[in-house]
């Protein structure tokens, strides 16, 4: 079983920068995609995702302010965020899969963006 924590959260007026971060842990797991999702009315919708070996892929929404990185050696991902927008706020999960597509979700973090 992996366990996804997530940190970095909070309260931040438009244009200013947070930093998530999201460690796993667990024992005896492999993962390849580590991401951030982000909550919307009905559905999570991606933000940014990261493969082991480094390949990237952003919402457009996103695109040029956020930027995803990883340390494989810590299991631990990171979501750089600027120029934050107030249409930004929500609640950031953090998302891990494996080789085998076992999906592991992160209980959440809270970004409020004030205008």
């Amino acid at each position: 079983q992996v366990q996804l924590v997530e940190s970095g959260g909070g309260l931040v007026p438009a244009g200013g920068s947070l930093r998530l971060s999201c460690a796993a842990s667990g024992s005896g797991f492999n993962i390849d995609t580590m991401g951030w999702y982000r909550q919307a009315p009905g559905q999570r919708e991606l933000v940014a995702a990261i493969t082991r070996g480094g390949n990237t892929v952003y919402a457009d929404s996103v695109k040029g302010r956020f930027t995803i990185s990883r340390d494989n050696a810590a299991n631990t991902v990171y979501l750089e965020m600027n120029s934050l927008k107030p249409e930004d706020t929500g609640r950031y999960y953090c998302h891990a899969r494996s080789p085998g597509y076992m999906d592991y979700w992160g209980k959440g973090t809270l970004i409020t963006v004030s205008s």
